[in-house]
């Protein structure tokens, strides 16, 4: 569980520092799953830069099972969203570097470069976008 809380630190910070991941949602549903243990164990905690996590690890054996379960669904979400991005950069690589090589990274501009460009964008990348965004 400790490696799952630390995890979930690490990759927070990541996507929180490249405003890839909206995560309002997560971070709420985490909040609201984990609100009895946050103020059993955290209440003193100023929440903001992962301190709230890291003294959820710091708590690890005290943790409900339906906060714990909360955290396993947020480090499965987390992990596919690493994969889907990863997936997008190596089958797009070429395509942005031709046609979204000055845009700024976050809030989905890449993606919106990619779509203006729809027309030159390889099949492959257009897949891969698809195949993970849905449109």
């Amino acid at each position: 569980m400790k490696k799952t809380l630390m995890g979930l630190t690490a990759a927070f910070a990541m996507f929180s520092a490249s405003g890839a991941f909206a995560q309002d949602t997560l971070i709420d549903h985490l909040m609201t799953a984990c609100e009895t243990d946050l103020a059993n164990y955290c209440s003193q905690v100023t929440p903001g830069e992962g301190r709230l996590l890291h003294c959820m690890a710091a708590h690890e054996d005290k943790i409900s099972g339906q906060c714990e379960y909360a955290f396993y669904q947020a480090a499965t979400l987390l992990e596919q969203l690493a994969v889907a991005i990863s997936y997008v950069a190596q089958e797009c690589q070429a395509d942005i570097e031709a046609h979204c090589s000055s845009v700024e990274m976050g809030d989905g501009k890449i993606l919106a470069c990619l779509e203006d460009h729809s027309e030159d964008v390889s099949e492959a990348c257009k897949t891969a976008v698809n195949e993970t965004v849905g449109e």
